[in-house]
């Protein structure tokens, strides 16, 4: 693993995914983590959720996370243990929820609404270093901040499974291309592969040059 440019600015972007090893973010019938989370997974998100990350998310996220999260709070809402305390957990920290269609003021806890444009938003919120941010969920918000040059990290937790008949949302698609330098990895659990880089989206076929 490198260890090198692993330290990140007050206010870097991570695109944070998971995946299954055929490219997509979740699969009809499959519980939460495909039903494959792990003490070592688990206990590294409960780190990660110390970082005071700012997460960003579109309005189809917006509702059926916020849902989400308010039936796990409820308790018996058939969430396992694990799953059901991180959904939970979300109604703590702070969340910029980019919509046109969504009314202020949003329900769901720390919950912040912007109507304008979410690369500008973004792009602002980075110069003005309103510290660490990630998206949650939210493909298309992933896919428009890549392309724009504001990621600063793109980072994957695959799963290893192949979702080819059951699979939906495939997470590439529309992308650009991108060039990825490998700045960390990690195995959780002996099966889940930690996987995170800096990207440089490309005006053309590696060689030629960043955009």
């Amino acid at each position: 693993m490198s260890q090198a440019r692993t330290k990140t600015p007050a206010a870097d972007l991570m695109v944070d995914l998971i995946i299954s090893l055929d490219g997509y973010a979740s699969a009809e019938g499959w519980p939460g983590w495909w039903g494959l989370e792990g003490p070592e997974y688990l206990a590294w998100l409960e780190e990660e959720g110390k970082k005071n990350y700012t997460f960003l998310m579109g309005a189809n996220t917006y509702r059926l996370m916020s849902g989400m999260s308010g039936e796990a709070a409820a308790g018996d809402s058939g969430f396992s243990e694990n799953e059901g305390a991180s959904l939970a957990g979300l109604a703590a920290v702070p969340k910029v929820v980019f919509s046109s269609t969504l009314k202020a003021p949003l329900t769901w806890p720390n919950s912040q609404l912007v109507a304008g444009d979410a690369v500008d938003a973004v792009a602002e919120m980075k110069r003005t270093g309103t510290g660490p941010m990630s998206t949650l969920g939210s493909l298309s918000l992933c896919r428009s901040l890549l392309a724009a040059g504001l990621v600063d990290r793109f980072r994957l937790v695959v799963f290893p499974v192949i979702t080819g008949r059951t699979g939906s949302e495939r997470i590439y698609d529309g992308y650009p291309d991108v060039l990825l330098e490998m700045v960390e990895s990690r195995t959780f659990d002996g099966r889940l592969q930690l996987l995170e880089y800096v990207p440089a989206v490309l005006t053309g076929p590696p060689g030629q040059g960043p955009a």
